[in-house]
């Protein structure tokens, strides 16, 4: 079985973080994984995207999707092209600061809205609202685990960004406390 999940913002959302910290996470736990980043080269403000695919097989499909499963949409800038792919049925996890449910118009997709910027900023760290979606997309998804994202996200921050780490996991923590536990769960026969 395989699944997908497109995830956009804008830049220094945190998207690409995000992506390659979901990526690594479920390589880690003994997955196959392939990520496509798509991002403009504005470094804030600018349009940002990233692919993953993840299964726990070889994979048949390229990073650079036609359709997804699941959608992660930090801002409504560039939602758009992202909803036109979702397959119906899939799941769309949604940042409630800048989102709400009639701005998103998910159809028969399963949506869960996460307040993803308040409780970063509630956290003291207002540039980890990215990682708190990917922690709620965890929760529901379940399509990789916390403490894989968490030690993903520990290896990809840089040295000198090492003092951010102990607030990126609160906010992956904190976000995967936010949804329930697998409501839409990744590993059925609706993601394949």
């Amino acid at each position: 079985m395989q699944t997908e999940v497109m995830l956009t913002g804008i830049g220094g959302q945190g998207i690409q973080l995000c992506a390659k910290t979901l990526a690594i996470g479920a390589t880690d736990e003994g997955r196959q994984a392939m990520l496509s980043a798509h991002y403009g080269g504005e470094m804030r403000g600018g349009q940002t995207e990233a692919s993953v695919v993840v299964g726990d097989g070889p994979l048949r499909a390229l990073p650079i999707l036609p359709s997804t499963w699941s959608a992660l949409v930090m801002h409504p800038a560039y939602w758009a092209p992202v909803q036109a792919k979702l397959r119906p049925g899939g799941v769309v996890v949604a940042n409630a600061t800048l989102l709400d449910e009639a701005g998103l118009d998910a159809g028969d997709r399963a949506t869960f809205l996460v307040p993803a910027g308040d409780i970063a900023a509630g956290l003291g760290a207002p540039m980890s609202a990215g990682l708190v979606l990917l922690g709620a997309y965890a929760a529901v998804t379940g399509l990789v685990g916390l403490d894989a994202l968490i030690a993903a996200m520990t290896r990809l921050v840089p040295p000198y960004r090492s003092q951010h780490i102990a607030k990126n996991e609160a906010a992956l923590r904190a976000g995967h406390d936010t949804l329930p536990a697998l409501a839409a769960p990744a590993w059925t026969e609706v993601a394949a």
